[in-house]
């Protein structure tokens, strides 16, 4: 997930269309003339949206999207404010799992929104997923889809290329890989491992990496209460996230730094020797006029995240779901045209072509004149065609208090106010209390 600091105050743009990816003369064209489709999210970035909204204006010029962009902690607390006054958009942005579930209510079935456009063989345009994902923590005998995926990710960590070649060091497979980087430059004002910590969203993806290190699958067990969140195996995962920061890996002042702008600041500035991003990584070489680092890609290359335990990573990526869209109960009828040419049309090439991140629908990749390097291209193969076939675990968790919970309790280890026993603690209390 990508929290960008760019806003896009509410935009008012002729929207256009979308050709499906696939047999396109096969989708219906439902006539949606003189309609206004209000778009409410954090992802795309302004930009990137602006583009894909221009896309659609020789095709449909009589539907007008107004998109409104904003951070990632302005956006929850917007649409938080809107189901609250019942002024929810036609579209908004979601995450699976916990931000879906709490806004379930407000939600249509996409599948019944989206089948007169795609048709009964909807499913096989994407990702399988993708959309397994997008139904994480519905209850029980409920399969309706909330929401349907726009991109994908896997949930990594990146090196910048030119400082390893400095300090002589190969890509960091383990702690004491990482620990040995650290300490060669920590008096040349770069990090070892650069994180924006004020973000609740990148602390839980560094969590979620290291349990997965530590106990694969052990987290989802707990969500579904067939194990604890006091078990060793978690209190040893915070006890790693307290030492990242206690032996000068992150930081000095992580956790009063932003992920964006404040540390992608930095590390395009190169000062992180690594850094915690995941795929979507790849789209600052789409922005307009990147630092010399970011322009084609060239200073950066993805790696997995270090091994902590000894024994080695273990098999299957986190990742999934980046964001998906879902469609409100009162969106007008034309939302539906407007999401499914977000995901498969040419509105979704402009997306793709600025590298945000990977397609959620199969057989759409960056038009060849996007590549401007070798190393980008060499990127993006190892995402696409090795990394996100092995996504196996979803980065996001089904309850909003126990990810709230989660966020609050890494915040208080990393300052000391908590231990790592009593931050599991504060956890398992979060599941066991709305059950």
């Amino acid at each position: 997930m990508k929290t960008f600091f760019l806003t896009l105050s509410v935009l008012i743009f002729p929207v256009l269309p979308l050709i499906a990816a696939g047999d396109k003369d096969s989708d219906a064209e439902p006539d949606a003339g003189g309609t206004v489709v209000t778009f409410r999210s954090w992802s795309p970035v302004a930009g990137t949206t602006e583009k894909m909204i221009s896309a659609f204006e020789q095709k449909y010029p009589d539907i007008t999207i107004e998109a409104a962009i904003l951070n990632y902690p302005e956006y929850v607390i917007d649409l938080k404010t809107r189901a609250a006054a019942g002024t929810m958009p036609d579209l908004a942005g979601l995450q699976p799992g916990a931000m879906t579930q709490e806004y379930r209510a407000f939600l249509a079935p996409a599948q019944q929104r989206v089948v007169d456009i795609w048709g009964e063989n909807w499913r096989d345009r994407f990702h399988p997923i993708g959309l397994e994902q997008v139904r994480l923590g519905n209850p029980s005998g409920d399969d309706n889809f909330y929401g349907l995926p726009v991109l994908l990710f896997t949930l990594n960590a990146w090196y910048t290329i030119p400082l390893l070649e400095e300090g002589g060091f190969d890509v960091p497979e383990t702690y004491d890989d990482l620990l040995a980087i650290s300490e060669y430059f920590k008096d040349k004002g770069v990090a070892g491992m650069m994180i924006g910590a004020a973000d609740g969203w990148l602390r839980r993806d560094i969590f979620m990496q290291l349990i997965h290190n530590i106990a694969p699958g052990l987290i989802y067990k707990a969500q579904d209460g067939e194990a604890r969140f006091t078990e060793d195996p978690f209190i040893e995962a915070f006890t790693w996230w307290k030492k990242f920061f206690d032996d000068g890996i992150f930081q000095d002042g992580a956790l009063g730094l932003s992920a964006y702008p404040g540390s992608q600041e930095l590390i395009e500035a190169g000062r992180a020797a690594t850094f915690p991003m995941g795929a979507w990584w790849m789209q600052m070489a789409g922005n307009d006029n990147p630092p010399p680092l970011s322009r084609g890609l060239a200073g950066f290359a993805p790696m997995i995240f270090p091994d902590v335990t000894g024994r080695g990573v273990p098999e299957g990526f986190l990742g999934g779901v980046d964001v998906m869209i879902g469609i409100t109960e009162e969106a007008d009828p034309a939302a539906a045209l407007v999401l499914t040419e977000f995901i498969s049309g040419t509105a979704a090439q402009q997306l793709i072509n600025t590298f945000n991140d990977l397609p959620a629908v199969k057989g759409l990749e960056p038009e060849p004149e996007y590549f401007e390097s070798e190393n980008q291209r060499r990127v993006w193969d190892t995402f696409t065609n090795e990394w996100m076939p092995q996504v196996k675990y979803a980065r996001e968790l089904k309850s909003p208090d126990v990810r709230q919970a989660l966020e609050d309790a890494l915040a208080a280890v990393a300052v000391g106010e908590l231990t790592p026993r009593e931050a599991a603690v504060m956890v398992q209390n979060a599941w066991a209390a709305p059950n």
